[in-house]
């Protein structure tokens, strides 16, 4: 059966210490996509960020890149199984050299935290009480 798949592109400054970053989170980096330009982080089986060095960014691009330090040009959420799942990401995330983005969120039924990875594109991590999310 097809599972649709998505590509995260994101532009780094510094392709070694982003790869550095994202396995310190456990995720593992697909060597047969990467190179000394990009680096395929496999986050799950369809989810994927490609992180580029501005050089290859720009091929696929003929706009400006933005500094995500400075200017937000995406937010990506990832979902968590439990409350203790989304803090156990962040605080990877901090411990790898990411920074807590915003106040936690506690709806009862809903639990998230951000982290900026070390360029300054936000993640935010969530959980929803299963029973919520069914109605």
């Amino acid at each position: 059966m097809y599972q649709q798949m998505i590509f995260v592109n994101l532009h780094t400054n510094d392709l070694g210490a982003s790869k550095q970053f994202f396995t310190r989170l456990g995720f593992a980096i697909n060597e047969q996509f990467s190179d000394d330009s990009t680096a395929s982080v496999v986050i799950s089986d369809t989810i994927v960020v490609m992180v580029h060095t501005s050089e290859k960014y720009l091929q696929f691009t003929k706009k400006e890149i933005a500094d995500s330090t400075k200017t937000s040009e995406v937010l990506l959420a990832l979902s968590a199984e439990s409350r203790e799942k989304v803090d156990e990401l962040v605080d990877k995330a901090v411990a790898a050299g990411g920074s807590v983005s915003g106040e936690t969120q506690d709806h009862g039924f809903m639990y998230g935290r951000a982290f900026d990875d070390p360029d300054g594109h936000t993640f935010e991590v969530v959980w929803m009480d299963p029973a919520a999310v069914q109605g």
